[in-house]
């Protein structure tokens, strides 16, 4: 595949980050349903990761496409966790149980994973680089890139210092296009200055732009009644030029038909539309709310297992929506086993691995300081 296929590509992916969950299981059923559906509608793209789900995505990714659908019928995407390299002999270890979670011989795009200045050392120690390469020429890998999390400057830095890497992942969405710490706007410049097809991840910002406040939803719905509000994120991505594809973190078989309907029946934005996205983004950025992904990275290894994500969802709805007792339920339902925002040992491991670079032990003590007061126990 060349330069200008990757460019070419079906313009959207099923990033299987945020699986259907029934229980604690992974549902999946559903996952069977959401893949059939993707590939119908001549979408091949599925993005995995080492750590997604504690290593369980990969293994979906054997049961719903491998075992179920000729191997050429569909491309798979992982990527190599740096925080999981403590020797150079586990970068190869990790690869082969990729391997060996998913069933297949060879991927058709592997990754080092969120690339950011805390991570970029121990891709450099290990020598992932020249590994990856050696792996492609042995037909492991297809086509090798990285996805990223940090300034347009140390991004123009690396990709001068690889050419090798054939393409970039990163957030790109319309809240995140002009925020001081995403800058997706610049990274995405950045990256077409060195003319690398780009992967959108959180084009709907894990969610938030899907679930808007109601005087936002009405702006959207008011100029096209019939559109879903997920779509305009995925709309506003898709315009954009030298994308090859745009990755969404589906949980149900109802957001995938959505995404598909959207991007089966693609239609660029109008200006009239740009002009009501960028009204829309004005007033949402009013909203001081946590800028929390739900990546979940910070979860996996929290020795306190603090549902950290879902404790900044219980706060930002707070935030948006005013005082009201949702939050509150909510909050006590996810902390019912005791695992509350005040229990955090302050450890800073959530710290490392959050790709928005939140200060986590720090939100986590204004959380506790609303939900963990006396009179709402119980």
């Amino acid at each position: 595949m060349s330069n200008k296929e990757l460019f070419d590509m079906p313009k959207l992916g099923f990033g299987l980050m945020r699986l259907p969950m029934k229980g604690d299981e992974i549902d999946l059923e559903q996952v069977y349903q959401m893949v059939d559906a993707c590939l119908d509608k001549g979408f091949r793209y599925f993005d995995t990761a080492y750590v997604y789900h504690g290593g369980n995505s990969e293994r979906v990714v054997k049961e719903a496409l491998v075992k179920r659908h000729p191997r050429e019928s569909f491309q798979i995407a992982t990527k190599l966790p740096a925080w999981e390299l403590k020797k150079p002999e586990d970068v190869q270890r990790i690869f082969e149980e990729q391997l060996e979670r998913t069933g297949v011989e060879y991927f058709d795009f592997y990754l080092l994973h969120s690339i950011e200045e805390g991570h970029l050392p121990s891709y450099d120690k290990f020598n992932c680089w020249e590994w990856a390469l050696r792996m492609k020429e042995q037909g492991f890998i297809r086509h090798f890139g990285f996805s990223f999390h940090d300034s347009p400057q140390l991004l123009d830095e690396i990709l001068t210092k690889h050419p090798e890497a054939e393409f970039v992942q990163l957030q790109i969405n319309y809240a995140d296009w002009d925020n001081k710490l995403v800058q997706s706007g610049k990274c995405y410049e950045v990256a077409r200055k060195h003319h690398k097809p780009i992967i959108i991840m959180e084009p709907l910002k894990g969610g938030t732009l899907a679930n808007l406040p109601p005087e936002l939803e009405v702006m959207y719905r008011n100029l096209e009644p019939n559109r879903s509000i997920a779509s305009w994120a995925l709309r506003y991505c898709a315009s954009l030029d030298g994308i090859m594809t745009i990755l969404s973190g589906m949980s149900s078989l109802e957001q995938m038909e959505d995404n598909l309907n959207t991007m089966v029946n693609f239609e660029p934005l109008s200006k009239e539309e740009q002009d009501c996205i960028i009204k829309v983004k004005e007033l949402l950025l009013k909203a001081p709310t946590i800028q929390c992904t739900s990546c979940r990275y910070c979860v996996d290894g929290c020795p306190q297992k603090i549902r950290i994500p879902d404790m900044f969802s219980a706060m930002n709805t707070l935030i948006t929506y005013g005082e009201d007792n949702r939050p509150y339920f909510y909050y006590g339902g996810i902390t019912k086993d005791g695992n509350k925002a005040s229990t955090c040992i302050q450890c800073g491991q959530c710290e490392t691995v959050c790709p928005q670079h939140l200060l986590i032990i720090e939100l986590l003590r204004d959380i506790s300081e609303v939900f963990d007061r006396p009179e709402r126990v119980g």
